[in-house]
């Protein structure tokens, strides 16, 4: 007949989370996985039910209902903290001697495995937990491949479309992108201004100093408007040397003036290029939104051009505001000039 020493030593391997009770409930022998589980706990001798808390069945109350549930699913947890929820089955012993009492962690094995550290030596060779383990593993790994996938081509499209509404020279928003911002700027209903700049003595600098010269006038002339905006304004480059400025909110012409004269002070500041100095200056015509009653970009876009080019008859670096009647002056500026201006023309509001 098998020993007790023999059983423990053979369900330590089969079923590593046994217990073994005698028939007053004491706990006789522990699997080698279960006392790690509690390893300050002295396994021999402790009663049963001091260590554990059957829920199911519920009729459970001494050793004997214990027994009589052999072979039946037990439900039960540890009293203590962590209070792992455990799965069981239960057989007698023969003779009366008590019972041998398999455990099993069921759908808590993951929680088991991290609050306790468990490895693949843990459990039982043939026991699914492992393979179910690999799986999670797995799972958990391409999850994270595929989070990683998903970042990489977000960011990758964020930088797309950044690309696609940055100017390159300057770094500042694009024609397209200004677009963009009207577009969402009238169809939200906000109030804005809208100033055209275009840089004076641009062409004398390119045509004497050379492209390379021009380029470092465009971007230091990009940095000075972006200091004397705000965050929240939209800087564009539409043009050679011609700028649109989307001011969000500011209405008050007085403060539209204001940054207007101090653009065209920082403007006229020399660029230092090499052993060379470039010196330019800008005229700008400024529009707002709430001068027209259903807000129209291509006609905001014309007031704003209209006023510039009437800033840049005034004798340039000037800052005029768009009024009514500026289409007939440009017209009969063109006309005395022989060469129409190529500026688009909306109707006059």
């Amino acid at each position: 007949m098998m020993t007790l020493e023999q059983l423990t030593q053979m369900a330590g391997v089969v079923c590593p989370m046994y217990v073994i009770a005698d028939a007053k409930g004491r706990i006789v022998s522990a699997g080698p996985t279960l006392k790690k589980l509690r390893p300050q706990l002295n396994w021999e001798g402790r009663r049963f039910f001091r260590v554990f808390d059957l829920s199911r069945p519920r009729s459970v109350r001494s050793m004997e209902d214990l027994v009589r549930t052999s072979g039946s699913k037990l439900h039960l947890q540890f009293r203590d903290g962590p209070q792992t929820g455990l799965k069981g089955v239960c057989t007698p012993l023969p003779d009366g001697q008590g019972a041998f009492i398999n455990l099993s962690f069921g759908i808590s094995v993951l929680e088991a495995v991290r609050d306790y550290d468990l490895t693949s030596a843990d459990f039982s060779p043939t026991d699914l937990t492992i393979e179910m383990l690999y799986l999670v593993e797995a799972k958990s790994a391409a999850m994270e491949a595929s989070r990683q996938l998903n970042t990489r081509l977000q960011g990758a499209k964020i930088a797309a479309e950044e690309q696609a509404f940055t100017d390159t020279l300057t770094g500042l928003k694009n024609r397209r992108a200004m677009d963009h911002v009207l577009g969402r700027l009238i169809n939200s209903g906000r109030e804005f201004a809208l100033m055209h700049l275009d840089l004076d003595y641009f062409k004398q600098v390119n045509d004497t100093m050379g492209h390379a010269a021009g380029d470092a006038v465009l971007q230091q002339a990009a940095r000075i408007m972006v200091e004397c905006t705000r965050q929240s304004d939209t800087v564009a480059r539409v043009g050679g040397d011609e700028f649109v400025m989307i001011l969000e909110g500011v209405l008050d012409t007085a403060r539209l003036a204001v940054i207007a004269k101090r653009l065209i002070q920082r403007l006229e500041e020399p660029v230092p290029f090499g052993a060379l100095t470039c010196r330019i200056s800008a005229s700008a015509g400024t529009t707002l939104s709430t001068w027209q009653k259903v807000p129209d970009a291509h006609q905001l876009l014309n007031q704003a051009d209209l006023a510039l080019y009437a800033a840049k008859r005034a004798g340039r670096a000037q800052h005029f505001f768009y009024r009514e009647g500026m289409e007939k002056e440009e017209a009969c500026s063109t006309g005395e000039a022989g060469q129409p201006h190529t500026a688009a023309r909306g109707p006059a509001t």
